[in-house]
């Protein structure tokens, strides 16, 4: 798995800067928002990745399990790998109505990234092009990878320079906040390393207090078993009746430590027409969604990250919803047209929201 020679050098050996500087640009004009290159040595990430698995903060992700320390091994993934370039991809959509939707406990909130089309997708396409045009100039083996393998993608990107590790455990970068996807591609060219960068993050410890169920035990370390996005997307059986409550609107995922945090106040809207706001799902009404039939749910998430969930977990996640929403009429019919439903687990949550308000109207 031996690269080429990149043109420029005399001796015919690779001129790795000038190559990466060639890949910024190309990067660049493929809408990337920012380029870094990583080695493979991620030794000493082993142990804090141990401990949160044997913590059990997986919860039901048993594939983090089997993966195990593979996710820290860059070289057992892909053999021969060398380097690891890691890219961003904005996906902000809109500046303003994730707190009013947030606010707004009759309207439906959906993680701002799932808006649109499936950034799997959109980001690996691109990461592909990439790749391919650097092998017209240097050939060389390579992977790409956008959150569909066990890659360190965090790790990776907070040692060649896109950002540091915040305490919610995203990516941050002090120009641009965090509201960008990452992808990898694994390859063999001997590529300069990129210097990391020092954390911004001091004192502050907004993410913490805003996530609302207190999924971030500690600075970086988040619970997944609490998390409203694992919660909302990863977990195939019921709820917890304990959280549910504290779920609130949100339907697909959680924003809540990014929309608190103040690097964020620094995020640009994307550029990528893939992901604008497809179907109104950025101010959707919750009994507007609830209505969907398996039909209406294929067709109008085809494409995109909210269609894995399936129909089951879209109804389980709003009944959820409406039943911390203000006790409507309209919220109450709703409920009661699925109370019927095929799915044990729909019918679990209707009736919990039912009861919920049937509860608060005694009181």
């Amino acid at each position: 798995m031996a690269a080429d020679s990149f043109t420029g050098t005399d001796d015919g050996t690779i001129d790795g800067s000038a190559l990466l500087v060639r890949i910024r640009e190309w990067a660049g004009e493929l809408g990337f928002g920012a380029i870094g290159v990583a080695g493979v040595d991620l030794s000493d990430a082993e142990p804090g990745l141990a401990a949160w698995l044997d913590a059990g903060f997986h919860g039901e992700m048993d594939y983090m399990l089997r993966h195990g320390m593979k996710r820290a091994r860059p070289a057992e993934l892909v053999p021969d790998t060398l380097r690891v370039i890691s890219a961003t991809l904005d996906y902000w959509p809109d500046a303003a109505n994730a707190e009013t939707n947030l606010a707004d406990g009759s309207r439906a909130y959906v993680s701002r990234y799932a808006l649109g089309r499936d950034y799997h997708k959109v980001l690996r396409k691109r990461l592909q092009t990439l790749a391919e045009r650097i092998a017209l100039e240097a050939p060389h083996a390579f992977r790409v990878f956008t959150d569909s393998a066990p890659v360190l993608e965090v790790e990776l990107a907070s040692r060649n320079g896109l950002g540091w590790r915040g305490k919610h455990t995203l990516l941050l970068d002090r120009s641009v906040g965090s509201y960008f996807f990452l992808g990898e591609i694994f390859t063999d060219l001997p590529l300069p390393l990129d210097a990391p960068v020092e954390s911004h993050c001091g004192r502050c410890t907004a993410c913490l207090s805003a996530c609302p169920t207190a999924a971030i035990v500690a600075p970086y370390q988040v619970d997944a078993r609490r998390c409203i996005s694992y919660l909302t997307i990863e977990l195939k059986g019921a709820i917890p009746e304990d959280l549910r409550p504290l779920l609130g609107n949100r339907i697909y995922g959680c924003d809540d430590c990014q929309l608190a945090c103040p690097w964020n106040r620094f995020a640009r809207l994307t550029a990528e027409g893939d992901f604008a706001p497809r179907h109104g799902l950025d101010s959707a009404g919750l009994v507007e969604l609830f209505a969907w039939s398996e039909t209406d749910f294929a067709e109008r998430t085809a494409g995109s990250p909210i269609y894995r969930i399936g129909h089951e977990r879209w109804l389980r996640n709003i009944a959820v919803a409406l039943g911390n929403a203000p006790a409507t009429l309209e919220v109450l019919a709703a409920l009661q047209s699925r109370t019927e439903h095929p799915s044990a687990i729909v019918r679990e949550h209707v009736d919990w929201a039912l009861a919920r308000h049937a509860q608060a109207g005694d009181s």
